[in-house]
């Protein structure tokens, strides 16, 4: 069986045209469509493993921020077994990404709904009332995928907005980079000034670990434009063994690596406890709160979830070069279905939400473009379950410079196709792009963007041309925006 020349680049010991390996990466190329997408195995398996050192990091965040929280009755969650759900689910979803969507994304807890579980659901109710709600709007995202609604809102989207949220995304994680590896600060409420980030520390850059960061970023940047194939793989890889030595020779304080030390661990096998799977009560948190208030519960983890996928998914299309013609990604609907089954999973597992992750961006960036590359995160989120604390050793700002780079990339591939003429969309897309990173949102990006548009194009006279799904998108955005004003949340 002759294989494309693509995928030649794995060895294997001839054994004439009934090979039993040959035939087995026929399958592998034809079912994933690698050739086809012009790839190869070499770099889906960079891209899978360059994505997990870029988002590793959530199994440790996310218990982080859900054990931080106590529900209406003072119950806290264990952050052990929070670190299990968050990466079996991890795991099997980015699976799932991997084997239906065929899309090099990988799929986490999702820092904005696992706030809103923490923050205002969890006061309200219990936890497992809390991630019911969760997973009723898993399944209600899954109902708009399997009726072609999600679908058409995406496809609804102007092809120049569509170009504006990438690299709001784009801007929107080089600053999750920037702020991660400590490069970017906040500036503290005490200082009484209107300056709301700082360069570093006091406003001066300072320690091992910044240092570390600044040589990643240095690194990561002069391989890429080498065109070392596993550039950032290989950056990340050397900043984590520098920080190791670092942090065993000199005397830092732990505190300034964030909230993955280097520390290398004594015992790097960890037992997974699965306690938290299942704890969850579908409709018990409308007996706490009402109908009205639970229903505007799952509405906001529902538009959190909806909106922050449709993004991601749209600008790792837009990088891989997937979009067709009239812009769209042949065969989302499969895509944005594994996203709804992992929001509804990961409330059934009691670690939140799971949605599409912007860090997949990093393995595009390493050629893949396709779910294989997914499958190698999967896999690699699997092994967190025995070896979180290995997990733990990648320091952020190891990881962060990564992000910066993919953020470079997506803005110098994408800002000179916005129609800047037009200001009916040059306004909408510049507010989109600016308001990701400013609100730490990539909903909120969205949101601004939509109803601007809308209104603009109202206030030209050119209210026929914007999608009655579009519309309707714009006016449940608003309607979320006046809820705390109306008393409804």
């Amino acid at each position: 069986m002759t294989l494309p020349t693509i995928v030649k680049d794995i060895q294997v010991s001839p054994r004439g045209p009934g090979n039993a390996a040959d035939f087995d990466r026929g399958v592998l190329d034809r079912f994933f469509r690698i050739t086809e997408r012009g790839s190869c195995v070499s770099f889906e398996v960079r891209g899978g493993t360059a994505t997990f050192f870029a988002m590793a990091y959530v199994v440790v965040l996310n218990p982080i921020i859900l054990s931080s929280g106590t529900d209406a009755y003072g119950h806290s969650l264990d952050s052990g077994q929070l670190a299990t759900a968050t990466a079996v689910v991890a795991a099997f979803t980015t699976l799932l990404m991997g084997v239906i969507g065929n899309m090099p994304i990988a799929l986490g807890a999702g820092a904005g709904v696992t706030s809103i579980v923490t923050l205002q659901l969890a006061p309200r109710m219990s936890w497992p009332d809390a991630m019911g709600m969760v997973v009723l709007a898993g399944i209600a995202i899954m109902i708009l995928v399997a009726t072609g609604l999600r679908e058409r809102v995406m496809n609804a989207v102007p092809a120049s907005l569509r170009k504006a949220i990438a690299i709001g995304i784009g801007l929107f994680i080089a600053l999750i980079g920037l702020v991660s590896a400590g490069f970017v600060s906040r500036m503290p409420d005490a200082a009484h000034t209107i300056v709301p980030l700082q360069l570093g520390v006091n406003g001066h850059l300072a320690g091992w670990p910044t240092l570390v960061f600044i040589l990643g970023a240095l690194l990561t940047f002069a391989l890429i434009i080498r065109k070392v194939p596993g550039a950032v793989l290989i950056s990340i890889l050397a900043m984590t063994i520098l920080a190791v030595v670092i942090d065993t020779v000199a005397d830092v304080d732990p505190a300034a690596w964030g909230l993955t030390a280097p520390h290398w661990p004594g015992n790097p096998l960890a037992s997974p406890d699965f306690g938290l799977l299942g704890q969850v009560s579908l409709f018990g948190g409308f007996r706490e709160v009402g109908v009205l208030t639970g229903t505007l519960f799952v509405f906001t983890v529902l538009l959190s979830c909806f909106f922050d996928a449709m993004g991601t998914v749209l600008s790792i299309g837009e990088k891989a070069h997937l979009l067709d013609d009239a812009g769209r990604l042949p065969g989302i609907s499969k895509v944005l279905m594994a996203d709804g089954v992992a929001t509804a999973l990961g409330g059934a597992a009691s670690c939140s939400g799971n949605t599409c992750y912007v860090e997949s961006t990093t393995a595009v960036t390493e050629g893949a473009r396709t779910g294989l590359s997914s499958i190698v995160t999967g896999v690699l989120l699997l092994g967190t379950l025995f070896l979180t604390p290995l997990a733990a050793v990648v320091p952020a700002q190891a990881a962060a410079p990564a992000l910066i780079a993919v953020g470079a990339l997506i803005l110098a591939g994408s800002v000179r196709d916005i129609d800047w003429d037009d200001r009916t969309i040059a306004i909408p897309a510049f507010l989109t792009m600016l308001l990701m990173p400013f609100t730490y949102s990539i909903t909120n990006g969205i949101g601004i963007g939509f109803v601007t548009f809308c209104l603009l194009r109202l206030a030209s006279g050119r209210g026929r041309e914007v999608s009655p799904v579009l519309y309707a998108a714009s006016t449940a955005f608003v309607f979320s925006y006046l809820m705390p004003e109306l008393g409804l949340a």
